[in-house]
């Protein structure tokens, strides 16, 4: 402090403190030279304790009101500086106040997953996290546990060493309880409440009292959560069967409904759709039908692929290749080629398509 300080706290013989922030819990009166004046009047507010210290050790202890600093005021200080009657020379002393208001929405939660064994799912790993309140319960021994010498105090100072406190009680009992996984959010009370015990004692070693310990949530690695998810729908879902016919049912409504949006890539899409949908119908009737006898299936032809004008055409079945034959789209040298047919050959070469063709005299003898 400079001169004007010095010169003003010669004046100046009214102690008192205003807290206008949120997260204050102590601060110290600040006089130049720690000179205070005798007589001089210290106001003490509601929720708020005042703490005389006279050369590191704490003297005078006040609670809300109004004091005028005089040895009748100041029985300890008196004692230590056996001061004689009618003393009224400055004196040299900290005056400290504590803020014994409670201090709300204070963060707690797990810095790295709790390993636990479930049940259920075997060995896991939880997260967890929520709120907590605390108040200075004992401004003596918050002063020579946590304070010492440090004349701004705010809750960021503490609150570190809070949560790490909490979170591993929280550890502990939730590793006791032995409550299974998904049973857990229904327990978040109960388990606030022993962390809540489990605490206080070594709370009160601060001179610290917690208060509304709240656990908001806990919740599994998003791996596991993912797979809890999935595990879950397949259970929503019911008879796979069933929602697969349904899927189908519903996609081939879509595109009958928009039969041109697609174009030709829809339309083979559709087609894909319906034929897995028959087939699915197909199974279906079969599975109905287990009783009664059901014959082998048919023997399939191999698909036939014509050239027409140099390019490949197909696959058609036996009949539409007759159809072709009668309507004389495929003559008699046109190419065509069928499993296991090792290469293109004219269709009146091949067995079974020469004889599709009219028949024709044999030529005029010589």
């Amino acid at each position: 402090m400079g001169l004007f300080d010095k010169i003003l706290g010669e004046f100046v013989d009214v102690i008192e403190w205003t807290d206008s922030s949120a997260d204050t819990m102590v601060y110290r009166f600040e006089r130049y030279g720690n000179e205070i004046k005798y007589g001089a009047m210290l106001t003490v507010r509601e929720s708020q304790v005042a703490i005389l210290v006279n050369e590191g050790r704490i003297a005078d202890v006040y609670q809300p009101g109004l004091y005028k600093l005089e040895t009748n005021n100041m029985p300890v200080m008196t004692t230590l500086e056996s001061w004689p009657h009618g003393f009224n020379s400055p004196f040299k002393a900290e005056v400290y106040f504590f803020n014994m208001r409670r201090f709300t929405d204070l963060k707690w939660g797990t810095k790295n997953p709790v390993m636990l064994r479930d049940k259920e799912f075997g060995p896991i790993r939880l997260r967890a996290f929520g709120t907590y309140a605390v108040r200075i319960k004992d401004p003596e021994v918050f002063s020579k546990e946590i304070v010492g010498t440090n004349g701004h105090f705010n809750t960021s100072d503490i609150s570190d060493q809070l949560r790490n406190l909490i979170t591993s009680r929280f550890s502990t009992i939730i590793g006791e309880a032995n409550i299974p996984v998904l049973d857990l959010a229904g327990n978040y009370d109960d388990l606030s409440k022993f962390v809540s015990e489990r605490i206080t004692p070594e709370f009160l070693e601060y001179g610290l009292e917690v208060g509304n310990l709240l656990i908001e949530n806990i919740s599994l690695p998003e791996e596991v959560e993912q797979a809890l998810d999935k595990r879950t729908s397949m259970g929503v879902i019911g008879n796979l069967n069933d929602y697969t016919r349904y899927q189908a049912a519903e996609a081939m409504t879509e595109a009958a409904s928009n039969p041109w949006g697609g174009g030709a890539a829809a339309a083979g899409m559709g087609m894909g759709m319906g034929m897995g949908m028959a087939n699915e119908m197909s199974r279906t009737y079969a599975q109905a039908g287990t009783n009664q006898a059901t014959p082998p299936p048919l023997p399939q032809e191999p698909p036939i692929y014509v050239a027409i004008n140099g390019e490949k055409t197909g696959p058609f079945d036996l009949a539409t290749v007759k159809q072709k034959i009668q309507n004389g789209e495929i003559g008699r040298e046109t190419l065509i080629w069928q499993e296991p047919m090792s290469e293109w050959q004219a269709a009146e070469k091949v067995e079974k398509f020469a004889a599709l063709f009219p028949l024709m005299p044999p030529p005029i003898p010589n």
